[in-house]
């Protein structure tokens, strides 16, 4: 008992290695390049001549290539050492991104998405499981933490500074720096991620690979995934519309809002990862989801009043981003054998969230109107919450905080 409060109190006084930062750098890139698609879509109307609709595909085809190839890649490269996945990886994404700077036509310009998709839906999954392969045990959430921040950073930073540069120099130029940007990534990652050092036990094939899914509590929690984000995803896809009557839809007063949300949530992931090392993923996705509902009832109330707004968002990002790292948290320590297999199906429901939390979304505004599908949003984290109830793990001896 002594043993593990001393491993406990030692939590968070540990400095991580320079490694996890390179691939929190990694995962801003690849996230970067995913959320500035939106704020380009009028832009690239524009260019070639389309509705914004008919534009708007582009973060479809994104979203579906990552979910399809987050899974797929990761079987494939099973028995690769980490630090060479993650080398194809953001090459692969620095290709994609570097295409669609050039790219004559849109067709060509989704090809190339597809591609820089097909590096992003298997960086981030292998980005988490390097982390955590970095650092001893009992830091694993910390430096999954840390690595996933890159990826609310993206939305706090990357994404509202990517769409003010298309908007002055052009798009080009904005995916011109995500290549950039990847490109430093990629250099960190061959430079300071150990040569053959961190790899994964190779489950075999396909069948084996998947086993995990025949576990009801495995399935609980890739549920509670895809859940919990369509639930977390529908106020940011709707961010303009739900906050409308505070905006009165100044670009300059939703791209502040935009920015808070980042802000919080990288607080919020950060926070959720030491929390996971000290009280288990399960407690921390319980507490996430109810400040979610809570959250989802301030901005309702707080929608209409530009200063309640920005207070309302932050404190719905930090319960919004506090979900990730510990929900990985726990797939990991589900399965630590087949911990990539997980997350890259854990990253491939996310991604589907995204798309799904258009598709409610815009039903719901249609339904209910666009003051009012916040509701949706919570009914939806509710049932989240009722899913990861069933992937708590059993009740046995004590082992940990690391097992919740």
């Amino acid at each position: 008992m002594g043993d593990i409060d001393q491993r406990t109190a030692q939590v968070g006084t540990r400095r991580l290695p320079a490694g996890v930062f390179v691939l929190a750098l990694g995962v801003f890139a690849v996230g970067t390049g995913e959320f500035v698609l939106a704020g380009l879509i009028p832009l690239l109307a524009a260019r070639f001549s389309l509705s914004v609709a008919a534009a708007g595909q582009v973060v479809t085809v994104f979203a579906i290539s990552c979910a399809v190839a987050a899974p797929i890649t990761t079987t494939l490269t099973a028995r690769w050492p980490r630090r060479q996945v993650l080398l194809a990886a953001g090459t692969l994404y620095l290709v994609g991104a570097a295409a669609t700077a050039v790219a004559p036509t849109f067709a060509i310009l989704l090809v190339a998405q597809v591609v820089a998709a097909v590096g992003t839906g298997m960086f981030i999954p292998n980005a988490s499981v390097t982390a955590a392969g970095l650092v001893p045990e009992a830091d694993s959430g910390r430096a999954i933490a840390a690595a996933v921040t890159g990826f609310t950073l993206a939305v706090a930073f990357g994404a509202p500074a990517g769409t003010a540069v298309g908007a002055v120099f052009g798009w080009r130029v904005t995916m011109w720096l995500a290549a950039a940007v990847a490109a430093l990534g990629v250099v960190g990652i061959a430079w300071l991620i150990p040569r053959g050092g961190i790899t994964t036990s190779d489950p075999g094939g396909l069948r084996d690979r998947l086993a995990p899914l025949g576990n009801r509590r495995v399935l609980a929690l890739l549920a509670t995934t895809l859940v919990a984000f369509t639930a977390v995803y529908i106020p940011y896809t709707y961010i303009s519309a739900v906050f409308s009557p505070a905006t009165g839809g100044d670009g300059v007063r939703l791209a502040l809002l935009i920015t808070t949300l980042g802000i919080a949530g990288a607080l919020g992931n950060l926070a959720a990862g030491r929390l996971a090392d000290r009280h288990g993923g399960s407690a921390v996705v319980l507490v996430a989801l109810l400040w979610l509902i809570v959250s989802f009832a301030i901005i309702a109330m707080a929608q209409t009043t530009y200063a309640w707004s920005l207070a309302a968002i932050g404190f719905y990002g930090i319960s919004a981003f506090a979900i990730t790292t510990p929900q990985q948290h726990r797939l990991i320590t589900q399965d630590p054998q087949r911990a990539s297999v997980l997350l890259s199906l854990n990253q491939a429901l996310l991604y589907l969230a995204i798309g799904a939390s258009g598709i409610v979304g815009a039903a719901g505004i249609r339904t209910v109107g666009a003051e009012h599908v916040i509701w949706i949003a919570a009914i939806l984290a509710a049932l989240a919450i009722g899913l990861s109830a069933f992937g708590r793990p059993a009740r046995g001896p004590a082992v940990g905080p690391a097992d919740g």
